[in-house]
C-alpha cells in the first residue's frame, strides 16, 4: 500500500526536503495545513500538486500515517502530541524542543513509544560528513582530540517570519543553530556531551530585545574529545550561499577539515573534503554519493530496520542543546 502522508506546519523550508523525499519513496502528500497559508506552503503545494488544507481535519484520516512539519518551533511539541494523539508518525524540522519544558515533553512521549519521532538532522547525510565517519571509524586520524565547527548563517531579516526574533518562540541561536553540531559531535566520536560552557552575544537589532546575533562554546565530550562551537547571523546578503560552514578535525594520526558550503574555492553545491595524516600526504578525499536520505532512513525506523538517527540520538541531541542554552554567559553590546 502506499504512504499517504501530510504537512501539519509549514513555515521553514527545511520541511521542502522532507516533502520532496517522500514523494520520490512512492509516498502520497494528503495536503498541507498551516494556520497562516503562508507563500512556503503555497509554493510546495503549487510545486508538487498538494491540496492546501484550511484546518487539520483531514490529516486525521487513518490512511495518512506519517505527519511532516516545520511548525513555529516553541510550537513543535504541541503538533508531535498531536501525532500522538492520532497515532501518526512524524517527521520535524530542527529544533523540537526550545527549553526544559518542552524537552521534557519529548523525552516522555519518546518514553511512551507508541510512534516514531524524526528530526531532520541532515548533516549526518552529506557525502563529506559520512566520509569523514568512516575515516574516524577506520582509525585514519587516530584517536580524536579536538573538533572544531563553525557555522555562520545570513539572516536577511525582511524574509524572516517575527517569531524567529523571539527567544521564546524560536529557542534562540544556541538551541536553533548548535543543535547540529551536538549532533555530529556525538555521531562522529561515539561520546556523549559531558560538559558545555558558552557565550551567547547580541550585536544587532536592537528592536528585537531577546534576539542574539553570536554564539560560541566550548564543549568536553565524556572520552576525552574537546570541541569548539561557533555560530552567528553575520553572513554578508551578498553571499551566493547561506554561509561559510567547516568542520576541523584533529586527531593523534591525523587531520581533517571539511568545507561544506560558502568557501570560494567550492563551487556553489560542493563539499570539500581535506585530509592529512602521519602515513599519507595531504589529499583531497572524493567521497562516494550516498544512497541514504534522512527520509528513507525515518521510514526504515518505522519498517523496524536498522538506521542510522534514533530516538536516542534525537533526545541526547535536544538535551546537549538546552542545557548548552541554559548556562550561557550574554553579552548584550547594543546596550554599551
Amino acid at each position: 500500500m502506499s504512504i499517504r502522508f501530510g504537512i501539519y506546519g509549514c513555515q521553514h523550508g527545511h520541511i521542502a526536503t522532507f516533502v520532496t523525499e517522500m514523494i520520490e519513496a512512492g509516498a502520497t502528500c494528503a495536503g498541507i495545513y498551516d494556520p497562516e497559508r503562508n507563500a512556503l506552503a503555497e509554493r510546495l503545494a503549487s510545486q508538487h500538486g498538494i491540496p492546501l488544507l484550511d484546518g487539520v481535519e483531514p490529516l486525521r484520516d487513518e490512511t495518512v500515517t506519517i505527519i511532516g512539519s516545520s511548525a513555529v518551533n516553541s510550537d513543535k511539541l504541541d503538533v508531535i502530541e498531536w501525532c500522538e494523539r492520532h497515532g501518526k508518525h512524524v517527521m520535524l524540522d530542527k529544533p523540537i524542543a526550545t527549553g526544559r519544558d518542552g524537552l521534557a515533553r519529548l523525552e516522555e512521549v519518546v518514553a511512551r513509544g507508541r510512534i516514531s519521532i524524526g528530526m531532520l538532522l541532515t548533516e549526518r547525510f552529506r557525502p563529506s560528513v559520512a566520509a569523514l565517519k568512516r575515516a574516524i571509524e577506520d582509525g585514519k586520524l587516530g584517536r580524536i582530540a579536538a573538533i572544531s565547527m563553525r557555522k555562520p548563517h545570513r539572516l536577511s531579516p525582511a524574509s524572516r517570519h517575527d517569531w524567529h526574533f523571539s527567544k521564546e518562540r524560536n529557542g534562540g541561536i544556541v538551541i536553533d543553530l548548535f543543535v547540529h553540531d551536538f549532533d555530529l559531535l556525538r555521531w562522529l566520536t561515539g561520546q556523549e556531551i559531558g560538559y558545555v560552557q558558552t557565550l551567547m552575544a547580541k550585536h544587532i537589532l536592537p528592536e528585537h530585545p531577546t534576539f542574539y546575533d553570536t554564539a560560541c562554546a566550548q564543549v568536553l565530550l565524556e572520552g576525552g574529545t574537546m570541541a569548539q562551537l561557533y555560530a552567528d547571523w553575520h553572513t554578508p546578503d551578498k553571499s551566493w550561499t547561506w554561509g561559510d560552514c567547516r568542520i576541523f578535525v584533529t586527531g593523534t594520526e591525523g587531520c581533517a577539515e571539511l568545507r561544506l558550503s560558502g568557501d570560494p574555492s567550492c563551487d556553489k553545491n560542493g563539499e570539500l573534503y581535506f585530509q592529512v595524516t602521519n602515513g599519507e600526504p595531504f589529499v583531497r578525499v572524493e567521497p562516494e554519493p550516498l544512497s541514504a536520505t534522512i527520509t528513507r532512513d525515518f521510514l526504515d525506523r518505522i519498517e523496524g530496520k536498522p538506521c542510522i538517527l534514533t530516538h536516542r540520538d534525537i533526545v541526547e541531541t535536544s538535551r546537549a542543546a538546552v542545557l548548552a542554552d541554559e548556562h550561557a554567559r550574554v553579552i548584550n553590546t547594543t546596550k554599551y
